[in-house]
């Protein structure tokens, strides 16, 4: 079904509804509880069914019709949408009448977000999920809020800016996110459908100055910069052969991690200087050369700063079946076993081992290319307020390049607050075996530290500086002074950039 333009006065109808109904997350989890809840989430709406069956209020309803996608009965629908009516929801391309009943014709789900200092709630509209549905998704699916989406949004730098792009916006989540930082925004998307969806949420959301164009990557703003770009690709790898489904939310045209590559490539001609870009992506290894090393190759050809972070490796087996079920083929059909076959011979021709997943971020220098970081994190990572936790990392690492180890050594540190540490002792031994420090926040990292930086970190509280801390660490340890100082302070470097140390 076509989506027609969004009318401003329907949404703004439409949102004094689904407010005055009480659907929000929190009111949802109550109403049919975390279990329910998680199994939605992985494409099961049963549970959701079963706990809200017989409840003719007006939550129920619009969380069988918009939440689950499930028929409601016209009367109900008329009373739990009172403002917007049963035609204004049609007219926006949301619902349509059979048979005396209302059948949704998109999902309209709430979202919170989680900022460092505020917490919000959107209403997004996207296309029926594969659970709505109850088979295989269209080509042209404009896709919800999915983990993905939930990731970049989390990770986006938060300090304010002038002008952003969300390059392949989708359902506009992230033209949302990332409009709460910058004065105006414009998102792009080769799916007009898209583009409509965005339109369509940003006006349910009440947020305005954010503009849509159409068009393939950078094409729609040629010639034109901006201070931070946002974009959640089409970067899935997809075999170019006959009967694979081209989606257009995951699926960007090109061979292999090409898109990737392609961004990577074109994205700082349309970046103010110290301008950044942050997206998503999937690199492939092939033949024998990693993935991150081949990143690391794109990079550097385009003359950018970058902080690359692999949080997954998957064999190109576990990769095919990965996106084969997120369309809805079920394994055991003879359709996903063909759709098997084609990813493993498309994988086979590049010679491609694995496929890692990830996080990019990446800075047009004001002057010099200084900040090159690829680091594996395997490790479960905290949610909260990633993006301000990126931003404070960069911000400590220009701050360090303008410090000398005298300037360092002459320099105030705390331990930021959510540092604890962690000594492993072996059975009957004074002395611990293993001494970690684990961060609660940020990227929760857990390091292997010696007496000695263990000892600077504990004494940092803004007190002394660092140098006479050292000095008198190797005198209470009985070691040369200026080997200690020597051997600290390029740690104490990598401490501070993570956040587990910070400037007094």
């Amino acid at each position: 079904m076509s989506l027609p333009e969004p009318d401003p006065a329907l949404c703004r109808a439409l949102a004094a509804d689904l407010d005055a109904a009480g659907y929000r997350t929190d009111a949802l989890r109550d109403a049919w509880g975390d279990a329910a809840d998680g199994a939605l989430g992985r494409g099961h709406a049963l549970p959701i069914r079963r706990r809200i069956a017989g409840d003719e209020g007006a939550l129920a309803v619009v969380a069988r019709l918009f939440g689950v996608g499930d028929t409601v009965p016209a009367e109900a629908a008329s009373l739990a949408f009172p403002a917007t009516g049963i035609a204004g929801l049609e007219a926006l391309g949301l619902a349509r009448m059979e048979d005396g009943m209302l059948r949704p014709t998109a999902l309209v789900r709430p979202q919170a977000f989680i900022d460092e200092d505020a917490v919000g709630e959107w209403w997004i509209a996207s296309d029926l999920d594969e659970a709505a549905l109850g088979g295989p998704l269209p080509e042209d699916h404009v896709l919800g809020v999915g983990g993905a989406s939930l990731t970049l949004a989390g990770l986006q730098l938060t300090a304010p800016v002038d002008r952003a792009l969300d390059l392949g916006c989708g359902c506009g989540i992230q033209s949302l996110r990332a409009r709460r930082a910058a004065a105006s925004l414009v998102a792009t998307d080769v799916s007009h459908r898209a583009l409509r969806y965005t339109r369509l949420n940003a006006l349910l959301n009440g947020v305005d100055a954010i503009s849509t164009r159409a068009g393939d990557m950078f094409a729609p703003v040629a010639g034109e910069r901006f201070e931070r770009i946002v974009s959640n690709p089409p970067f899935v790898i997809t075999p170019r052969a006959t009967g694979v489904p081209a989606y257009e939310y995951r699926d960007g045209g090109r061979v292999g991690d090409a898109l990737v590559a392609e961004f990577i490539a074109g994205v700082g001609a349309h970046l103010e200087p110290g301008g950044t870009a942050q997206l998503l992506g999937n690199w492939e290894t092939r033949d024998g050369r990693a993935g991150l090393d081949r990143v690391r190759d794109w990079v550097d050809a385009a003359g950018l700063d970058a902080w690359v972070i692999e949080r997954e490796l998957l064999d190109p087996v576990a990769y095919a079946e990965l996106w084969i079920r997120d369309a809805g083929t079920l394994p055991g059909t003879a359709e996903f076993d063909a759709l098997l076959g084609a990813w493993l011979d498309d994988f086979a021709a590049r010679g491609v081992s694995e496929v890692g997943f990830g996080y990019i971020l990446l800075r047009r220098p004001a002057g010099w290319v200084r900040l090159a970081r690829y680091e594996r994190m395997p490790q479960p990572v905290p949610e909260h307020a990633l993006g301000a936790h990126l931003g404070r990392s960069l911000a400590a690492h220009d701050r360090l390049l303008e410090l000398d180890d005298e300037a360092l050594a002459a320099s105030l540190l705390i331990v930021a607050g959510d540092v604890t540490e962690a000594r492993h002792h072996l059975p009957g031994a004074e002395a611990p075996s293993v001494i970690e420090l684990r961060q609660g926040r940020g990227f929760g990292r857990v390091l292997e530290v010696d007496p000695a930086l263990a000892a600077l970190v504990g004494a940092c509280d803004g007190d002394l500086a660092v140098g006479p801390l050292i000095a008198a660490i190797a005198q209470l340890l009985d070691v040369d002074a200026a080997a200690l100082r020597a051997e600290l302070l390029p740690r104490v470097r990598e401490l501070v950039f993570c956040g587990l140390l910070a400037f007094a």
